[in-house]
């Protein structure tokens, strides 16, 4: 379980986190929405502790982790992987080195154990035989299933996904969607995903949460989500822009 409570962040005297709660139970895919720049990611950042707040809790499994050494909290993120919005990938490394990266750094296992594990993943995500092609000669959808290859390769426990089809056209878009579902369920993982994208959102999430002038403002399902009567909420679910959305 992830427990967020009363979190706040700004950057240079700007709150871009006023008071955060939410709980995120084992298991669940909940997806966070919210109009661009609004916080989503670095949300998500603090949730891994790529970010420390200002103020309030996030607790790991009860762990308390804004207030954790450096050495504890390396411990707490081996529990997650984390699919970043351009897959952001070694353009040096092969496909093999990138997602077997993390093994090769922190574990014990010898080259042709990971090797494995590495064709394992790529299985997961539905690659064959990319082993040793470079980054370039992945298509945008092959880079994204590489990343969740990645993100999978320490069987983490919670999988975070920062925009996960941004760049990708409707088609690949709606596959990497089907695919982060059924990894989810399939590997009983804890899922978190940030989006703008509504369609995306729906389909990932058993519940979305609305990320709004640094609250969280709405929490439900899909369906809860289209049938709210919040304005705000209403407005963002809809498209319409007013005078002050520019």
């Amino acid at each position: 379980m992830i427990e967020i409570k009363h979190v706040k962040k700004s950057f240079d005297g700007k709150a871009v986190l006023r008071d955060v709660h939410l709980t995120i139970p084992k298991g669940e895919t909940i997806v966070i929405i919210g109009r661009s720049g609004c916080g989503k990611t670095v949300l998500l950042k603090s949730i891994i502790g790529l970010i420390t707040p200002d103020g309030g809790e996030i607790l790991v499994n009860g762990k308390e982790i804004t207030t954790m050494d450096r050495e504890d909290l390396f411990q707490i993120r081996k529990k997650f992987g984390m699919l970043f919005q351009g897959a952001a990938l070694f353009d040096s490394m092969t496909v093999e080195e990138n997602i077997g990266l993390a093994l090769w750094e922190h574990t014990d296992l010898s080259d042709d154990e990971i090797r494995r594990k590495v064709r394992e993943k790529l299985e997961v995500v539905g690659l064959y035989n990319v082993e040793q092609k470079k980054p370039a000669e992945l298509s945008g959808g092959m880079k994204k299933r590489v990343g969740l290859a990645r993100a999978l390769i320490m069987d983490p426990e919670f999988v975070l996904y920062d925009e996960p089809t941004t760049g990708l056209d409707p088609i690949m878009a709606d596959a990497i969607i089907t695919l982060i579902v059924e990894t989810s369920r399939k590997l009983d993982i804890t899922s978190i995903a940030v989006t703008h994208d509504l369609v995306s959102a729906s389909k990932i999430g058993d519940r979305i949460a609305m990320l709004d002038d640094g609250r969280i403002i709405f929490t439900g399902t899909p369906k809860e989500l289209k049938s709210t009567k919040d304005p705000v909420v209403k407005q963002f679910v809809e498209g319409k822009a007013d005078s002050t959305s520019l």
